[in-house]
């Protein structure tokens, strides 16, 4: 997907700018991409629902497949929507440290059967950060792992269960121990080399009960909402909960309303008569990690006003560089990610400097308390020159 089509971007048809129905902005469609044949096609729709997942792949380390580029979230951002809580992102404590692993996640269970997290030099060192020592929450274990390696400038951890024995090791942890023979490491044998990895996205679109957005005609489901299920942490099985009644909530939503809307504009084709191919490809891949490694080491699992300030600086000047390539040269798919990417880091930047406290998932060393005195509240940003529809989102404060 390359973009929402809403109706502000179209002209009304002839007879029809007065009809009450249709005075309000709406969205029609969305242009996509078709990568096998370079070219950009309009989708028209009465409804279009957005669950493209989450965002953690803004991190350098996350344990989401590829695709987790804050798609979703930027889409309707820059369609007028408003995004709550994307301060909030877990990081689950241990994925595989390696090349090629990309994002290959080893579960908490090992460490529920004994297994040490330690330092490189092979020390143990949980139990100074809290006394249930390897037990403890994964966000306790994130950040102590967070601060051990930025304390010591070393870029991962160990994790070692070989002092089990290896029919246990191979019979309880099976795909643990092949996928990481793949990779050179024989669990039974010797530590791991782990590190902690962005996981899940608690904040996005906002959404009511029925899973509508601000837009008219657009819903959200999944990662890429803001339903108020997920707090400022994440209980696992929450995730499959949402979207199985949102899903269903949404679909019985539309169907009910799926004869009231007969508006039928004339969507312009993608221009993209003023564009070239372009020939420094380098610009997208070096921005693209640039992005993913400030964002870690500023805005990561534990956060300073100082840092974030530096993320937020580099951001703005990457969102221009983006915005100026993206209007010169013809799209691709790195491009939209990179795009989409480079949003979603300045909402999670803007949303986390809003918040002057430390609450689940979101810690900072500027403000280590929560704040108690009042209700907690959610971090709500509103897109720059957009009139929103009124939609009752009360439900969910």
């Amino acid at each position: 997907a390359v973009d929402l089509i809403t109706q502000g971007k179209v002209k009304a048809p002839k007879g029809k700018a007065t009809d009450e129905k249709h005075q309000h902005n709406r969205c029609l469609g969305a242009y996509v991409l078709d990568r096998d044949n370079a070219k950009v096609n309009v989708f028209h729709a009465k409804f279009v629902i957005l669950a493209n997942g989450g965002a953690s792949k803004v991190y350098l380390y996350t344990t989401n497949p590829d695709t987790a580029t804050g798609d979703g979230i930027a889409m309707a951002w820059r369609a007028g929507c408003r995004v709550a809580n994307m301060e909030f992102n877990q990081f689950h404590p241990t994925c595989l440290y390696h090349p090629e692993a990309k994002s290959f996640l080893i579960t908490e269970a090992l460490r529920g059967e004994g297994a040490k997290l330690l330092l490189p030099d092979g020390n143990a060192f949980m139990h100074k950060f809290d006394k249930r020592a390897e037990l403890a929450p994964r966000d306790v274990v994130a950040h102590a792992i967070d601060h051990e390696m930025k304390r010591l400038g070393s870029e991962h951890i160990l994790l070692d269960i070989s002092h089990k024995s290896s029919k246990f090791i191979r019979t309880h942890f099976p795909t643990v121990y092949n996928r990481c023979l793949e990779f050179g490491y024989d669990i039974t044998k010797q530590a791991i080399p782990a590190v902690p990895a962005a996981h899940y996205t608690c904040g996005g679109v906002m959404t009511d009960l029925n899973g509508c957005t601000d837009l008219p005609g657009l819903y959200a489901i999944g990662e890429v909402a803001f339903t108020g299920l997920h707090g400022a942490n994440r209980m696992a099985s929450n995730s499959l909960l949402e979207c199985l009644v949102f899903a269903e909530s949404a679909s019985e939503h539309i169907n009910s309303h799926h004869d009231e809307y007969l508006f039928n504009a004339k969507i312009p084709d993608w221009d993209e008569s003023r564009v070239t191919d372009s020939d420094e490809e380098v610009v997208v891949t070096h921005n693209w990690h640039e992005l993913r490694q400030f964002m870690w080491d500023y805005v990561g699992i534990v956060r300073t006003n100082k840092r974030m300030q530096r993320a937020s600086s580099r951001v703005n000047l990457l969102l221009h560089e983006i915005d100026e390539y993206y209007g010169n040269f013809k799209i691709s798919n790195d491009l939209l990610e990179l795009r989409n990417l480079a949003v979603a880091a300045s909402l999670i930047i803007n949303s986390a400097l809003q918040r002057k406290e430390s609450r689940g998932l979101h810690y900072t060393l500027d403000f280590p308390e929560s704040n108690d005195t009042q209700a907690p509240q959610n971090t709500i940003l509103t897109p720059p020159r957009h009139q929103l529809e009124s939609v009752d989102f009360a439900s969910l404060s």
